[in-house]
């Protein structure tokens, strides 16, 4: 996932418009070795027109020995050859001016991409997974049920590998949620740090029926303490490497380990209900999100239980927060039932209105088409080959 190196909020939009989906930004060179620290994979760096020439270059340089698969593009406002002798010197893959080609920095992320592949070879160029990170700064909005219910949408019955991890240290409740019970869970990985891989975390996951696994939460609350931001972001590391998607349900507060995930997520999903005290909560968080640089430009606001009848409109809502709703989920005693069940909405009722609002979250999150299943005909039904090909959509390649 690219990496734009980039203070100013404007430039950071302009830049994210010509990259990659899931690409990230960071304020300053230090932020960008932090992440690079964190993600083995990464490609390439963009280091923004805001930060000094000296401090990109040398930056360069630290990469050029450091981590020499990691492609450096300069972005300038104005170039000269002295900027160009300097930046070829330094070890500057390639140098982008702004406002002359609205593709050029669309086309150096990609010749850094060829290089990447030529060097680490199709192992190094695989395509890994997105970390899709569930939250809410208020409790009792839903976060946990969206969380379910949109990791169901994503695997799509079984078009897509996906793992729904509950970082809810204390009290999570996904496993409950699913009527799972699991025989362990992420307490089992604690002091595994240095040796976290696939292979440990398949045997700590559980299997839900629908395609779906999940790596529980502790069983008692103590447990939390012992689970460090390292182990926690190393754990959704080594999850990228099996899974398609990795949806992370959160707490609802910025403890560490929802911090370790926001910093390691792809795609935010900010949950919000209709009432004051929640909406001025979540303008909050999205602000603490921008001073971050959590997700900029991969946000998705999800609101639930949302009724007219209250008085704010999805336009007011918009407005205050500064930002689109994706997806609207409306009251109903069915979504409470299914879930009571243990068997949530999405897959209890696929052509509900509240599941048809996942799916179409789901769509907004990996920015391709998710719908409910189509249902069974008489013809269908009659031939279980024809049955199967309608509930399976091919994976896209």
């Amino acid at each position: 996932m690219p990496v734009i190196v980039e203070a100013e909020p404007a430039s950071v939009a302009t830049l994210l418009g010509s990259m990659p989906t899931g690409s990230h930004s960071v304020a300053s060179v230090d932020r960008m070795h932090a992440w690079l620290d964190q993600h083995a994979d990464e490609y390439v760096v963009v280091l923004g027109p805001s930060l000094g020439l000296d401090s990109a270059l040398d930056a360069v340089e630290e990469l050029r020995i450091k981590r020499p698969t990691v492609s450096a593009v300069l972005v300038r406002d104005q170039f000269d050859t002295d900027v160009l002798a300097r930046s070829m010197h330094a070890g500057v893959r390639d140098v982008v001016v702004t406002g002359q080609d609205d593709k050029a920095l669309t086309k150096a992320v990609e010749r850094a991409h060829q290089l990447y592949q030529a060097l680490r070879g199709p192992g190094g160029a695989r395509q890994l997974g997105r970390v899709v990170t569930v939250f809410s700064p208020k409790g009792g909005v839903g976060k946990t049920t969206s969380s379910v219910n949109l990791a169901l949408a994503l695997a799509d019955h079984g078009a897509r590998k996906v793992c729904l991890v509950d970082l809810d240290l204390a009290f999570g409740d996904v496993a409950i949620t699913m009527q799972l019970f699991p025989t362990h869970s992420i307490e089992q990985a604690v002091g595994a740090e240095d040796s976290v891989d696939l292979a440990l975390l398949e045997g700590l996951l559980t299997r839900h029926e629908d395609s779906l696994t999940v790596l529980a939460a502790p069983a008692h609350p103590d447990v939390r303490e012992r689970i460090t931001p390292l182990l926690i972001s190393r754990i959704l590391r080594a999850l990228r490497d099996g899974f398609d998607y990795i949806v992370v349900d959160t707490s609802p507060s910025f403890d560490d380990a929802t911090l370790t995930a926001l910093d390691e997520t792809d795609e935010c999903v900010i949950v919000a209900t209709l009432d004051v005290p929640t909406l001025k909560n979540v303008k909050v968080a999205l602000e603490t999100m921008d001073m971050l640089s959590i997700a900029r430009g991969h946000r998705h606001l999800l609101l639930n239980r949302a009724d007219d009848a209250v008085g704010i409109s999805v336009e007011k809502v918009e407005s205050i927060l500064g930002m689109p709703v994706s997806a609207q989920v409306g009251s109903a005693v069915d979504i409470a039932a299914a879930t009571n069940s243990g068997t949530p909405i999405v897959t209890h009722k696929p052509l509900h209105p509240a599941s048809q609002a996942y799916f179409h979250l789901a769509s907004s999150v990996t920015g391709e088409p998710v719908s409910a299943p189509t249902p069974l005909t008489a013809e269908s039904a009659a031939d279980p080959g024809r049955s199967r090909g309608l509930f399976r959509r091919g994976r896209n390649s």
